[in-house]
């Protein structure tokens, strides 16, 4: 799973503990063991929002302006920063030997394959393509063995010269033949593959894998030959486009479009873009797509200007605007209700993205290394209510992903989550107690008498003294970061960062904490008639300072309700990104907050520049709580085992974590993974995989929240695409309705 490759560094060493044998008498080991493939439910895949539309209800030509974040940096998807931009032309220009169908399950793709099958599995594992006889490079060349063994020996890792980011399966090749014609291709394998279907996804010429030199700089700006319905016709820096055209040599249906622009409109100017009518399609914010789904509602107000009908739909009727421009409230009002009127242009397309957003907790160091307090933690959390948060005022689903490893649709998918246990905060009391954190840990102890008396400077707490948290009263800005808004390398593998094999560096110095004030972490605990405590009369005339102090007053750890050990509380550092994009941590931050209160564990949130977030922090290891999401895969056995991969100590004392950010992890859930990627029977397979999930549910090392929503804004015209989900965009039917005809 990648979207963005992790960058490079280490962290200082430290033997991280085990979760593979768990003492607590919680977890049930018949849970541990996972559901197998004839009982398993894997749910139903969310539906497509694509206007979708017969070839014949096309019309033939036409631009669409497809907005993307940035121009792709390389063009070749098998390096360390290719992007989201990359993966999108590759789809359009290369071949795709296998795509994803709407329930995340790889299909061959006949444009470029006939038949593909493991023709023997003893003594090694065979594979035969067969290939499309009309398959054919833009140069007129035949796509065949040539291209395949070029591509298998750049990425094999034999080739140090070859600038990969990933050669997972490729290095458990052999060989590669023809086979009795020019279009077979026979593939020997060294050791059994089960996911052999990822490989060669996209496929390149080999005037591009051939050499080092073509595959590290020739590609990055140009494509010296390409085999999809599209190719690139130009990349402009000046006017931040990538143009794709029709391919003359295409066999297969002929794209509907005669051109595709790629427009790159960073998210922050995504919303003026649309309200400018300057794309036709485009992922937008949840705020945009709220004044979307607002402008066909409008009523006409005072003057003829169109006003929102709905406080919400006009920020507050021009108060929240007038906040942002300062002076000129009334210039605002009319430039909002102008792009109100340009935005009736568009509709929403929605549906549920294949990534899921998870609670990431750093077993490395600290409180969180023990696995009672990581469990009480994720036990604590309700995890329908933040899903129905984010997903509920969409009218999607909302029902919180039972699996790390596939979502519902998936066949690797099960709801494993049974695993750790239900949502409890009794059961995260006694996990929190018997780790030793309690009320009265949380207490200060008095320090020994001296001998003399107590020397100069020296002061005596008395026995009912409570240390206080370190208070910030600078509100908390919203935000929540999604690791996959980076949109990483290759096939949506990986999060949104993360290469396998990265030394990360020691943490980076904390960035001073910005987070929610104490007081208003009271005030949120304060809500929950559970958990408000009895005001007494010496409180209600103001003569105890605490929770219903005044703002400002700093407020002491109350002993009925925080947790401590040794005089220290239980106090959690959540990390935050602080830039635009953020909102959504205000519905799903504080309520993460407000739950831990209840069991009586702090969070101190601290704030951090978007473009520090993952390097200098999560990256690192410098967090004890983060939110950061993960795209699905049709392939777990081989793109998730980085992710969740037992850390080890490398020989120069740092640790080495591959793509396990959360540093929990275990030699069992590892050759669960080695086992699955190597079973050619696919049940078998599966079955594998999900008992490694239920491992990983119970080491709560990241507890998944809800599957993100997609939201795209499209011209109404626009057929066959939009909110794709798992399925692989199939480009040569995007296009525009064709207009009705009048009859006479």
């Amino acid at each position: 799973m990648s979207k963005v490759d992790a960058p490079r560094g280490r962290t200082c060493s430290r033997t991280l503990r085990s979760v593979a044998l768990l003492t607590s008498g919680v977890l049930a080991l018949p849970a541990l063991a996972g559901c197998s493939s004839d009982e398993a439910d894997t749910g139903k895949a969310p539906a497509q929002d694509i206007a979708p539309a017969g070839r014949d209800s096309v019309a033939d030509g036409g631009t669409l302006r497809w907005a993307i974040d940035a121009l792709p940096t390389t063009l070749n998807a098998f390096q360390a920063d290719a992007d989201a931009a990359t993966t999108r032309i590759a789809g359009a220009v290369l071949p795709s030997l296998f795509t994803l169908d709407p329930s995340g399950r790889p299909q061959r793709n006949p444009d470029y394959v006939e038949s593909a099958e493991i023709v023997k599995r003893e003594p090694k594992q065979v594979v035969l393509y067969k290939l499309n006889q009309e398959a054919v490079w833009s140069d007129g060349r035949e796509i065949g063995a040539a291209d395949f063994v070029s591509q298998w020996r750049a990425l094999s890792g034999k080739d140090s010269a070859y600038w990969t980011a990933r050669n997972a399966g490729y290095e458990r090749i052999e060989k590669i033949e023809r086979g009795a014609n020019d279009l077979e291709v026979k593939i020997t394998f060294k050791k059994p593959y089960a996911d052999w279907q990822s490989l060669f996804t996209p496929l390149y010429p080999r005037d591009i894998t051939g050499t080092p030199s073509s595959f590290n700089d020739g590609a990055r700006t140009t494509l010296k030959a390409m085999a999809g319905p599209f190719q690139l016709k130009s990349v402009d820096h000046a006017t931040g486009t990538t143009t794709l055209v029709r391919n003359p040599r295409w066999w297969g249906e002929r794209a509907k479009l005669e051109r595709l622009v790629l427009t790159a409109v960073p998210r922050d100017e995504r919303s003026a873009a649309v309200a400018a009518g300057s794309v036709d399609l485009a992922e937008v914010d949840r705020r945009t797509a709220d004044r979307i789904a607002l402008a066909p509602r409008e009523k006409k107000g005072a003057g003829g200007q169109p006003l929102a009908d709905g406080p919400e739909g006009a920020d507050d009727k021009g108060q929240a605007v007038s906040q942002q421009v300062g002076e000129q409230p009334f210039e605002a009002i009319r430039q909002y209700a102008n792009e109100q009127t340009a935005l009736r242009g568009y509709v929403i397309r929605k549906s549920l993205e294949p990534v899921y957003t998870q609670l990431a907790l750093n077993g490395e160091k600290g409180p969180l290394a023990d696995d009672r307090v990581r469990r009480a933690v994720a036990r604590a959390l309700n995890r329908k209510e933040l899903a129905e948060t984010v997903l509920a005022p969409l009218g999607l689903p909302a029902a919180p992903p039972g699996s790390h490893l596939a979502l519902a649709g998936q066949r690797a998918y099960a709801d494993n989550s049974a695993a750790l246990g239900e949502q409890s905060t009794k059961e995260a009391k006694a996990l929190l107690a018997d780790a030793g954190w309690t009320p009265a840990g949380a207490r200060r102890k008095t320090a020994p008498a001296k001998a003399g008396g107590e020397a100069k400077g020296d002061k005596k707490p008395s026995p009912s003294t409570t240390e206080p948290v370190k208070q910030d009263d600078k509100p908390s800005s919203d935000g929540l970061y999604i690791v996959g808004d980076d949109k990483p390398a290759g096939r949506a593998h990986g999060p949104d960062t993360g290469s396998s094999g990265t030394h990360v560096l020691a943490p980076a110095p904390a960035a001073a904490a910005q987070g929610m004030s104490l007081q208003r972490q009271a005030e949120s605990l304060d809500d929950d008639p559970a958990t408000r405590p009895r005001t007494n009369a010496a409180e209600k005339r103001g003569g105890m300072a605490g929770a219903y102090a005044p703002r400002g007053t700093a407020a002491p750890v109350r002993a009925a309700r925080t947790i401590g050990k040794d005089g220290k509380p239980l106090t959690l550092r959540f990390v935050l990104p602080s830039g635009h994009g953020s909102e959504g941590l205000r519905s799903v931050g504080d309520k993460i907050a407000r739950m831990l209160g209840r069991i009586g564990v702090r969070t101190e949130i601290t704030k951090v520049a978007d473009e520090s977030y993952f390097k200098d922090h999560i990256a690192s290891g410098d967090y004890d709580l983060a939110l950061y999401s993960w795209p699905a895969t049709a392939y777990p056995a081989t793109d998730a085992r980085p992710i969740f991969a037992k850390p080890v100590p490398a020989s120069d004392g740092s640790l080495l974590v591959e793509q396990n950010y959360t540093r929990v992890g275990s030699d069992h859930i590892d050759q669960l993974f080695d086992q699955a990627a190597a079973e050619l029977d696919e049940g078998a397979a599966r079955d594998l995989v999900r008992k490694a999930d239920a491992r990983i549910w119970a080491a709560a090392g990241s507890i998944p929240l809800y599957q993100r929503p997609e939201l795209i804004a499209a011209k109404p015209a626009v057929v066959n695409a939009g909110a794709f989900g798992f399925a692989a965009p199939r480009y040569q039917d995007i296009g525009f309705k064709k207009p009705k005809t009048t009859k006479k």
